[in-house]
């Protein structure tokens, strides 16, 4: 996870691996984790962390850290802890284990290889109200978080357009993630395609596809109409899809498919997930990669 890029923060890249490899990392084995420490040795540690890390990155009074509350790792004879650090009005976070004795610290993620690795991002995508096309049960699922007004998400368009033809076996789903603050009619336009699913998924496509190779003539003084006549067009009936467009609930729907997006770290457009394996951009290359690593595994994770 990355902290804020701001100059008096350019530093942080925390890559506190200190010591490749310590002991309480070598033997993990069948070593029990760590039991809570007691209020006083917690509120020790959390210092003796803050202090390093202050140390280490010259972070002064104008830099708040935080170290959160110390609970035993999934693996190994070590604490865990979240670090906030905020400066400039920005914050972020990362994930830091702490030995037991005080003694090292390490910035990581521990993975269980007896799990999918994907598996949790999987479970947190949401697919099934979403736009979709390409057979459910396929093997293989390309979800795209994207903005209809992103002009780099028109981009990746064309790409798509290219790629998924040659993969029909594949599933490919559209979530919405528009981003507000930067694109004044994106909201609009998804919620309009949020309408436009529910009169028919072949509605929808068409109308995907026309907004992106419109996108030029879409502003916010024109958008609604020239949206409702891209829908209409599309084949959706204009009346259904005011009266959607108009109700509190197509917005909801929108703003759920955007937490979706911020809960797998989704914080630009176009992020595309396969099969849980995430990229960003019109990566023609890493989208034919994935596909046909898992059309085609090469490996099989071992399991104890």
């Amino acid at each position: 996870m990355k902290f804020p890029a701001r100059a008096v923060l350019a530093t942080i890249a925390l890559a506190v691996a200190v010591a490749a490899g310590p002991a309480s990392l070598r033997a993990q084995g069948d070593k029990p984790a760590a039991a809570s420490p007691t209020p006083a040795a917690t509120a020790a540690l959390q210092k003796r962390v803050e202090s390093y890390l202050r140390n280490v990155y010259a972070w002064g009074t104008g830099i708040d850290v935080k170290v959160g509350p110390l609970t035993p790792a999934p693996a190994g004879d070590l604490y865990q802890t979240t670090v906030v650090v905020s400066a400039e009005g920005g914050s972020d976070s990362a994930l830091v284990f702490v030995s037991k004795d005080g003694r090292y610290v390490l910035r990581g993620e521990l993975d269980d290889m007896n799990v999918d690795p994907f598996a949790e991002v999987k479970g947190q995508l949401h697919i099934d109200a979403a736009a979709s096309k390409g057979p459910k049960d396929a093997t293989v699922t390309v979800v795209e978080f994207g903005d209809f007004e992103c002009p780099v998400c028109r981009q990746l368009e064309g790409v798509l357009r290219a790629v998924l033809p040659q993969y029909p076996q594949i599933r490919f789903v559209f979530k919405d993630f528009p981003l507000e603050s930067i694109h004044p009619w994106a909201m609009t336009a998804a919620i309009a395609g949020h309408c436009v699913l529910q009169q028919g998924s072949d509605i929808f496509w068409k109308f995907h596809d026309s907004v992106y190779d419109s996108q030029d003539l879409i502003s916010p003084e024109n958008a609604f109409d020239k949206l409702a006549d891209l829908a209409t067009t599309a084949g959706a009936k204009a009346p259904d899809l005011k009266a959607c467009m108009a109700d509190p609930k197509s917005q909801e729907a929108v703003r759920a498919s955007q937490q979706d997006g911020a809960n797998v770290e989704v914080t630009s457009t176009p992020t595309v997930f396969v099969d849980g394996r995430k990229f960003v951009g019109p990566n023609a290359n890493l989208l034919q990669q994935f596909i046909d690593y898992d059309l085609h595994p090469q490996t099989t994770l071992p399991t104890n």
